[in-house]
């Protein structure tokens, strides 16, 4: 009887299963590496990938700082502010002036940074101002003239020229619909556009005359030129009359409503449009020319400019400002000088810079007519 074993038997390939086994073992050897050579290289291009993205990240990170535009503050310096309206105050020792809890103004703001020259008047009449009364040409001439001699008076404070133009002019007789007052044609406001890119940085200020009308129906048929960034609003509470009376025959008047009105239609311009401040000037030379001014309500958005009006010797006038703009603060004081009329009486003559620069407050905004 022949032995037997528990173990498996010995597994003895012939020759040609050797062959093929050898082959099989180096096929998958090579698939291997090929497998290991491909993922690598996976691996290698990945590793690329994120560093190139990183990089891109970095230099766009990079370019956007560098080409960042700077964040414009929406209110003006509250330090330089209070430091030029401080000094505007001149040294007044009344406690009215500067005027207190005024808002911060808007970023842009004119005043009381420059001081506004103004040449008033209108271009259908030679008698209402010098703004009419010469050609553009010679007009201009002339108030170079006077921008020369405040910046002389006044370093510390650079000017800024303006045409002031009577846009709704106060009429003798009733017209058409009663209401004693005329508008000027868009095309003469135009001209006045015109004549104001004969300089740069020129204002305009389109003034109104209301007549029987009232200040509510006269203004939004600006809005078309208070929208432009450069022009501004000027209202004469001499011919706003209230008693049915024509104009010329006794002074208007304008209450702090109606001031307050316009205040808020140009902050509305202001805020809608993306402007910067509008400066609104209102004439006075009385007492009763503005009532209530003590409701008059401030904006950041309106600098309000009460502007000395009355004509006369250098003492009168004086007097005017004395009792009807200094006693009654509302945030920026103006003062004109009539190139006719002040000479009329003695010492004939007009009064100078230096001389309006010893005012309390010191006016900022200049007016010649």
């Amino acid at each position: 009887m022949l032995a037997t074993s528990s173990k498996l038997p010995i597994f003895a390939p012939d020759f040609k299963t050797s062959l093929i086994i050898i082959a099989l073992l180096f096929f998958m050897q090579i698939k291997t590496s090929f497998l290991i050579t491909i993922l690598f290289g996976i691996l290698l291009l990945s590793c690329s990938e994120k560093a190139e993205n990183k990089a891109s990240k970095s230099v766009t990170k990079q370019e956007i700082e560098e080409t960042a535009v700077p964040e414009v503050p929406l209110f003006v310096d509250s330090a330089a502010y209070e430091s030029k309206i401080s000094s505007l105050a001149n040294g007044d020792t009344t406690g009215l002036w500067p005027v207190k809890n005024q808002p911060l103004p808007l970023n842009g703001a004119i005043l009381p940074f420059k001081r506004i020259i103004a040449y008033y008047g209108n271009l259908y009449s030679v008698k209402m101002g010098i703004l009419g009364e010469l050609p553009p040409k010679q007009m201009w001439e002339k108030l170079n003239m006077e921008l020369k001699a405040w910046r002389e008076a006044d370093p510390a404070t650079p000017v800024v020229p303006a045409l002031h133009y009577i846009a709704v002019v106060a009429q003798g007789s009733a017209g058409n619909d009663g209401k004693y007052r005329m508008r000027m044609p868009e095309k003469q406001i135009d001209s006045v556009m015109t004549i104001a890119k004969m300089q740069d940085s020129t204002l305009v200020f389109l003034d109104i005359q209301v007549g029987l009308s009232k200040i509510q129906d006269e203004l939004p048929q600006l809005e078309k030129y208070l929208k432009m960034p450069h022009v501004h609003l000027g209202i004469d509470p001499e011919f706003s009359m209230k008693d049915g009376s024509p104009p010329g025959k006794r002074i208007g008047t304008f209450d702090a409503k109606e001031i307050n009105f316009c205040s808020e239609y140009l902050a509305k311009l202001v805020k809608e449009n993306n402007l910067p401040p509008k400066v609104f000037v209102v004439h006075r030379f009385t007492q009763r020319m503005i009532t209530n001014y003590q409701n008059i309500k401030l904006h950041p958005e309106v600098q309000i400019v009460i502007h000395m009006d009355g004509w006369g010797a250098p003492e009168l006038k004086f007097g005017t400002h004395r009792h009807f703009i200094h006693k009654e603060p509302i945030q920026f004081t103006g003062f004109k000088i009539f190139y006719k009329n002040d000479i009329k009486n003695p010492p004939h003559r007009l009064l100078t810079p230096q001389e309006l620069l010893k005012l309390k407050p010191q006016p900022i905004y200049i007016q010649y007519q």
